[in-house]
């Protein structure tokens, strides 16, 4: 039997870290948060699962002004507003532009099918490599508004 950890103030259900990675496996589409200075900035982008890490394609921009070396975080989430339910992974670690001096890596990484939607050469081949991966999931609740009280969280089965 699976254990589910549940926080019972609210009961988002926390997810295991291979249900993380096999949702953000069966998608391409996702945000990456960055710093920009000193505010965060989201940026949509077209990503492949390499083991835990995000893979995708830029131009010169933001990404790489403000992402190599630099701590950043990936999500992914789908949701029913009809049956107030969903879930959402993070991924967090650091960009890394992958280059020319880390041949094996490079071609590697070239030969991942990423397919990005936004026009231009997307020369450079960026990385988030994973320190976290963690992902909840909520409801289905009905419309009715009305709260249930409870405490931390606790390990229930399923």
């Amino acid at each position: 039997m699976t254990m589910k950890k549940v926080d019972t103030r609210n009961h988002l259900e926390w997810m295991d870290r291979d249900e993380c990675l096999a949702l953000v496996a069966a998608d391409h589409v996702g945000r990456l948060a960055v710093l920009d200075g000193h505010a965060p900035l989201i940026l949509p982008i077209n990503y492949v699962l390499d083991g835990d890490d995000i893979v995708f394609r830029s131009d010169p921009g933001t990404k790489l002004d403000q992402g190599p070396r630099s701590p950043a975080c990936f999500e992914i989430d789908a949701f029913d507003r009809a049956s107030r339910s969903g879930w959402s992974v993070v991924i967090r670690g650091r960009l890394e532009e992958v280059t020319r001096y880390d041949t094996t890596t490079l071609q590697r990484l070239q030969s991942l099918p990423i397919d990005p939607w936004a026009e231009g050469a997307k020369e450079h081949w960026m990385r988030l490599a994973s320190d976290s991966v963690s992902g909840r999931k909520v409801g289905p609740y009905p419309p009715s508004g009305a709260g249930v009280s409870g405490g931390a969280a606790t390990d229930g089965g399923s």
